[in-house]
């Protein structure tokens, strides 16, 4: 056997288990491996059977020790041991039991010692590692509070997250924030990979996800299922939209969001660093969800134009002087409302319409449409002027009857 320990290891191990969150079990188990793996480096010898170490937490020594069979007669030294001489280590054996000899080298002491060093470092390094990868895995999708640490070259603000450092990337930053290093910060864990050291977990502060943690957080009847959030659309750190409804009549989904006096909402504010939020209620009509995901814009009407599984597209009229509040400031609002709704919104102003319907009724009026046949296709003109030729001269004739049926009408009555 040989000392590793001085005393008592236990009050190592709880130590570790305390620090690295690593249990005893698992501090034996790699410690034991790190042995038989620096006993089989030592002889050289990369399979070797029936070999395992044994430690002794009370004296803190050691040892290496190989199974051998109990035979009537020895034919393979390395695996089978006499009975008699099994004997002499336990009485009790029988033919067929497996006795443990100890088979610790005598010269193994500073060489082992190294190899177990960094065995045992590297088990221990892999327990910590896979306990922080199975914590933060169950916490991906999560809200959680770090400390910032600081922000590095390429402006990556690094978070203390408790057993290891979480990245912000830039992209998942809130665009103007300043991120002081020592402030408290509540993040949105958006995925954990695995690295050959610790895990990296990659957090987010401008993630619509976060608003939802924070409703869930601040109302009530989110949390116990009353109202349910249907939908958030966010443009971090200038505004969001959020679509929620209530599965009791009696229970209003807005005014549950946002609270006596605008406590909960103002709150929730607060934590957005003032960002403007928009509570929009849901509704399975097409036209009144557009509607109120437009607030707080007027809408004049709705034309649903495509209404399918590849297309969702919708004209919206609105008055001319909210015409510029529905789009918002560089298309912002149509544009939250648009991935809020997931439909396609297309603004017009009253004036716009008016102008568009004028200009389909000029269009109209001056456009001809062709004839189907043309005289020429259905007559030929020299035909055609025989005819009228014929006609003329039978309209002479008949004038020339009439008149002498008048002169005859007219002597008779003057012999009368």
């Amino acid at each position: 056997m040989i000392k590793i320990g001085a005393g008592n290891l236990n009050e190592v191990f709880e130590e570790l288990e305390r620090e690295k969150g690593i249990s005893k079990e698992v501090v034996i188990s790699s410690l034991c491996d790190a042995m038989v793996a620096a006993y089989k480096k030592h002889l050289r010898i990369k399979e070797i059977e029936n070999v395992e170490a044994y430690l002794d937490e009370q004296s803190g020594e050691i040892g290496i020790f190989k199974g051998k069979t109990v035979v009537e007669k020895v034919e393979d030294p390395d695996n089978e041991i006499s009975l008699a001489e099994a004997k002499e280590i336990d009485e009790d054996v029988e033919l067929g039991d497996e006795v443990k000899l100890e088979v610790t080298p005598e010269q193994f002491g500073r060489i082992a010692a190294q190899a177990a060093n960094q065995v045992l470092t590297q088990r221990i390094r892999e327990a910590e590692r896979n306990l922080v990868l199975n914590e933060f895995l169950d916490k991906k999708g999560t809200l959680i509070t770090g400390i910032i640490q600081k922000v590095d070259e390429r402006r990556n603000v690094i978070v203390n997250i408790g057993k290891t450092d979480a990245i912000m990337p830039r992209k998942e930053q809130i665009p103007g924030e300043y991120y002081k290093p020592g402030n408290r910060i509540r993040v949105f864990v958006l995925n954990v990979k695995e690295t050959t050291r610790l895990p990296q977990v990659i957090v987010s502060h401008g993630h619509a996800e976060i608003v939802r943690e924070l409703f869930e957080l601040e109302v009530p009847e989110i949390e116990d299922g009353i109202v349910e959030i249907k939908s958030i659309s966010r443009e971090a750190g200038y505004r969001t939209k959020i679509a929620v409804w209530s599965n009791d009549p009696e229970v209003d989904s807005v005014g549950a969001c946002i609270g006596p006096r605008g406590s909960r909402i103002q709150t929730i504010v607060s934590e957005l660093k003032n960002e403007k939020i928009d509570i929009v209620r849901y509704s399975e009509d097409p036209v009144e969800y557009i509607v109120n995901a437009l607030s707080p814009a007027r809408v004049v009407s709705v034309d649903i134009m495509a209404d399918d599984e590849f297309a969702h597209e919708a004209l919206v009229v609105v008055p001319d002087d909210q015409l510029s509040l529905a789009i918002g400031r560089e298309g912002q609002n149509v544009r939250l409302a648009h991935k809020l709704t997931n439909w396609k919104i297309d603004i017009k102003s009253v004036s716009q319409m008016e102008q568009a319907e004028n200009s389909d009724v000029q269009n109209y009026e001056y456009e001809e449409e062709p004839a189907e046949n043309s005289v020429e296709d259905v007559v030929d003109p020299d035909e055609l002027q025989e005819e009228i030729e014929e006609e003329m001269n039978q309209q002479a004739v008949d004038e020339e009857d009439l008149a002498e049926e008048v002169t005859e009408e007219t002597e008779e009555t003057e012999e009368e």
